[in-house]
């Protein structure tokens, strides 16, 4: 039988996958080294496994321990998955910024998760780093990985992703393009890859709040460039011992706003669903197109899985809030119909009586009715305002069909119509519009719905 004895023997042999709708005018071949197919779908399972198996090892992490460490998610899972096989607990602090799911996701493996401020120095007593290194001293028999200056990091790496990528590119590779963290990924597979051919270039993907590019570039640790920064996974405010400098050959910034964008287009482009540090790198591979000729075969590593950013980058309002899509220009029909969309629409038929309609208003709290006939057409409405006008002028109004009283039917619009076009179409004429969902069903559009759309942008 072809079986593993636990999950930890699947941790590895992740897939090389060419890259083709987002590289298409590159005049070289791109793979994607997709690490989401590990049991913590990220690379840090690779990492962390082997932190613990030195520290097993060297006496560090002794049986019943308890295991402490500072994560931005990633590495804590790959942590409390071997925690779970080998009988330790996990106690692991965080930040603020890392998405919930994260956090749950962790939590999901019976760790503990104590989610400290993201703006502050590392030295601070309130950060995550000292948080962690604080506990890891007062709890007996506890052990701090350490992943920024554990090089069993950066070794992990080079005995497993650099020989992978080797293979699976049966030597080809001419550059290797990451997301730089805690630097073991880059550094390590950098380092295995430069001594098979020292030609290969290794790119770095930073982020602008980060130190790493200007230190690289100028030898100097300058603070002024450390401000807070929303993407997740890459980047520091220190120099973690794991980044090797003399690896990498060259570091590419990225904004938050560019790793956010095509973390949304790799899904949709690709059809690999990846986190934020491959969108990063995804942005920062289209920043350096002139590097590349024709024949090279570029390598880039996806570090993790997208369902760990559903609240965030796959998130729309999360989007729009900090300016990365289009706000209300972007909205749909559907979008306009978001607070009402679970109820069904009120409509009255044109051979019911108008006491009917009034009955309907009141009760509903509505301001306009739809008109259908036998068939089910739209083929009138009922506005509030004129309505009573009538009752007031009509005494016998209330028992009259409504057909005899009804104005023009509602345009009907498409369920991705734009708010521009649908604004458009509610004027004096007309108070409303009609929509049909994706599922079949219709609702109405109002100028309440407009409004709140555009106050909401």
């Amino acid at each position: 039988m072809q079986v593993h004895n636990n999950i930890l023997e699947t941790i590895g042999n992740t897939p090389l996958v060419r890259i083709n709708s987002i590289t298409k005018d590159f005049p070289c071949d791109v793979y994607a080294k997709v690490e989401t197919t590990n049991p913590g779908n990220s690379i840090k399972d690779r990492m962390a496994l082997k932190m613990i198996e030195d520290a097993e090892k060297s006496g560090l992490l002794k049986p019943g321990g308890t295991i402490i460490e500072g994560t931005s998610g990633n590495t804590g899972m790959g942590l409390a998955i071997a925690g779970v096989i080998k009988g330790y607990k996990c106690i692991f602090t965080t930040t603020d910024k890392q998405s919930k799911e994260k956090v749950d996701a962790l939590k999901a493996f019976g760790a503990e998760v104590i989610v400290c401020p993201t703006d502050v120095d590392p030295e601070d007593p309130r950060s995550y780093y000292s948080v962690s290194s604080r506990l890891a001293a007062e709890i007996p028999n506890s052990w701090k990985p350490n992943q920024y200056d554990n090089l069993s990091n950066s070794q992990a790496h080079y005995e497993q992703t650099g020989p992978e990528i080797w293979e699976q590119t049966d030597g080809q590779i001419t550059h290797l393009v990451v997301g730089v963290g805690t630097g073991g990924t880059i550094s390590g597979t950098g380092k295995y890859l430069k001594e098979k051919n020292p030609n290969i270039k290794i790119i770095g993907i930073d982020t602008y709040g980060s130190i790493f590019k200007k230190y690289k570039e100028t030898g100097e640790f300058d603070k002024s460039e450390i401000y807070p920064y929303i993407t997740e996974g890459i980047g520091e405010d220190f120099i973690p011992q794991n980044v090797n400098f003399d690896v990498i050959d060259h570091f590419e910034k990225v904004t938050d706003r560019d790793a956010a964008i095509w973390t949304r287009e790799i899904p949709r482009q690709e059809g690999i669903f990846v986190g934020n540090s491959a969108g990063a790198a995804i942005a920062g591979l289209l920043q350096v197109k002139d590097m590349f000729n024709e024949g090279d075969k570029v390598v880039v590593i996806f570090h993790d899985h997208g369902t760990r950013y559903l609240g965030k980058m796959f998130n729309e309002d999360w989007m729009r809030d900090r300016g990365f899509i289009p706000k209300a220009a972007n909205k749909t029909a559907l979008d306009l119909i978001q607070n009402h969309k679970e109820l069904p629409l009120v409509s009255i038929n044109s051979e019911d009586t108008c006491q009917l309609a009034f009955d309907m208003m009141q009760k509903y709290g509505i301001s306009q009715v739809p008109v259908k006939n036998s068939n089910g057409e739209f083929v009138g409405s009922i506005e509030e305002g004129s309505f009573y006008k009538k009752i007031i002028q009509i005494p016998d109004l209330l028992t009259r069909k409504v057909e005899g009283i009804m104005g023009e039917a509602y345009p009907i619009v498409g369920f991705n119509d734009s708010l521009e076009s649908i604004t458009k179409k509610i004027n004096e004429k007309n108070q409303a519009c009609i929509v049909m969902d994706m599922a079949g069903n219709w609702h109405i559009i109002t100028r309440q719905d407009l409004i709140l759309a555009m106050s909401n942008a």
